[in-house]
């Protein structure tokens, strides 16, 4: 199993402990770019995709459990995991 295949699986399972960087590599697996907003505030973009803006978590680069339901839900709506 390929190490993408294995941070998907992970992310499915919207661990308490996923991090800023794993949430991001999977974005962009997904073929979102990043783009810098205002502040922590960071925004993904794909073609022919929703926007997703997102709150970057600071100090701590744990990412919160309604962020990761809600880019899940999208993910998955839209056929990408």
């Amino acid at each position: 199993m390929a190490a993408i295949d294995k941070l998907i699986e992970r992310f499915k399972q919207r661990p308490a402990d996923f991090t800023w960087d794993e949430l991001t590599r999977l974005l962009a697996h997904c073929g979102h770019v990043e783009k810098k907003a205002k502040g922590s505030r960071r925004k993904f973009k794909a073609e022919g995709l929703p926007t997703l803006s997102l709150h970057e978590p600071h100090p701590s680069k744990i990412v919160k459990h309604y962020v990761l339901r809600e880019v899940g839900e999208i993910l998955e709506s839209e056929g990408l995991i």
